[in-house]
């Protein structure tokens, strides 16, 4: 299969980002670990237990058999939980040459390291490798119904970025490019903390102002631990960032809002994931980025409390109490 994209990770996101390659020309594969339900992907030509209804284009092929899937690749795209990118992609290593860029659309950091997932990609594979992180304001629902998105693809070697994009970019698809790695991939995970925690207001019936407070100041809290991490200002205001951060803040599709809303509603946390029965990255994103804005000495009491909530059992009305007894204090500064 010439010039072909493989696609790992057959959850929604990547059996939507796998059905967009497709549409707009590409051959692409797509691998999940269950044969079973590979096989019957193939034979019904959709994933019914993520995407019902989202119909495979003709040229995207799904298999859970790994080498094959590998050595036809000239991209790598990975799609998989941020726990699982290190094991993901060193099982992915041994088929690769470094001719072949490695992208990824996973939004987190590695748990036990606070790694950012290029620093994980540099260690497994080399830091020269061609790398990219895609990210943006994006429900798999609505791209694979082609409905207008636009997202950021980022590397640390612009040719990269505009490579992985030139295969997303198209239709109702625009893929801008960023050289910003570290804002980008930063941007993708702290907003599923504070999503968690706009969840957690409406849950316990707050209305819209609460909610705008909410977003505006967790974009602080992000730019503030996002800077003093490396990433730029610029890129925190963009999709990445404040187009991402309203988009789960506002919306039920956002596993890690409905997460937030079951907390509110007084549900436990383990409740409240099997109500969802899917990865919500910003329960293990909150514990990460709790010890990473310790370590870099930066104050995010949003995200601070939404992680007392998760890991200490603080009731959320406890948790907004606290928020409102901190002292008056300039707004900028």
């Amino acid at each position: 299969m010439t010039g072909a994209v493989t696609v790992i990770g057959a959850g929604s996101w990547g059996t939507a980002l796998a059905i967009l390659l497709a549409r707009n020309g590409i051959p692409t594969l797509l691998w999940g670990r269950d044969e079973a339900a590979m096989a019957q992907m193939a034979l019904t030509r959709e994933n019914r237990r993520y995407l019902p209804g989202a119909q495979f284009p003709a040229n995207l092929t799904p298999t859970a058999d790994l080498p094959s899937a590998l050595c036809q690749t000239t991209e790598l795209l990975l799609s998989v939980p941020s726990h699982a990118f290190r094991h993901t992609l060193a099982a992915t290593r041994p088929y690769l040459s470094p001719a072949v860029p490695v992208a990824w659309a996973t939004k987190g950091l590695e748990p036990d390291s606070l790694k950012l997932l290029h620093e994980v990609a540099a260690e497994l594979l080399s830091p020269q490798w061609p790398v990219a992180v895609i990210s943006g304001p994006t429900f798999a629902k609505e791209v694979a119904q082609g409905l207008p998105t636009a997202v950021t693809v980022a590397s640390p070697e612009m040719a990269v970025a505009e490579r992985v994009a030139a295969r997303l970019h198209g239709g109702t698809f625009r893929a801008y490019t960023s050289t910003d790695i570290i804002g980008v991939e930063l941007g993708g995970a702290i907003k599923n903390v504070l999503a968690i925690a706009a969840g957690i207001a409406d849950g316990l019936g707050f209305g819209a102002n609460t909610r705008a407070a909410l977003i505006t100041r967790g974009l602080a809290e992000l730019m503030r631990l996002g800077q003093a991490c490396g990433g730029r200002a610029e890129t925190f205001m963009g999709l990445a960032g404040l187009g991402d951060l309203i988009l789960t803040c506002t919306d039920d599709q956002s596993r890690n809002r409905r997460a937030g809303l079951a907390l509110g509603h007084g549900k436990g946390v383990e409740q409240a994931l099997a109500s969802i029965d899917q990865v919500v990255e910003g329960i293990g994103t909150a514990q990460t980025v709790h010890r990473l804005a310790q370590r870099e000495g930066v104050e995010m009491p949003i995200a601070e409390q939404v992680y007392r909530v998760i890991y200490h059992h603080l009731s959320p009305s406890e948790a907004v109490q606290t928020l409102f007894a901190r002292e008056q204090k300039p707004e900028i500064g």
